[in-house]
């Protein structure tokens, strides 16, 4: 019986690394109107490295082999996980991006994101 509960446990563990999480970020927060030009130019860069974050989540890696050997439909999950991260990344930058040019901001970096 204490096998099987170890056994069990050790599947568990092997399902629950199969999952990734990116990090989902809100396309309006409150405060954002306030930021100044340099705040807005560091979010974008944020938003840079979740956007990065996403690609390398939909792409093959350690958890996404293991969903697809031990269960496939993880796999999917955690692409369409990363896929909807990114839709609000595109999202929010293009809110910011409105604040950026009201203000008269002038980043050329911010453009290529």
């Amino acid at each position: 019986m204490k096998n099987v509960a170890l056994f069990g446990a050790a599947i568990a563990a092997l399902l629950a690394s199969a999952c990734t999480s990116t990090t989902k970020v809100s396309t309006m927060q409150p405060g954002d109107q306030k930021m100044s030009c340099s705040q807005l130019e560091s979010e974008f860069v944020a938003l840079d490295n979740v956007m990065n974050e996403a690609d390398d989540n939909k792409g093959v890696n350690t958890a996404n082999v293991a969903a697809v050997v031990l269960f496939w439909p993880a796999a999917v999950g955690n692409y369409m996980d990363a896929d909807k991260a990114q839709d609000l990344v595109d999202k929010r930058r293009t809110h910011l991006m409105g604040i950026y040019e009201d203000k008269n901001c002038d980043g050329a970096a911010v453009t290529a994101g």
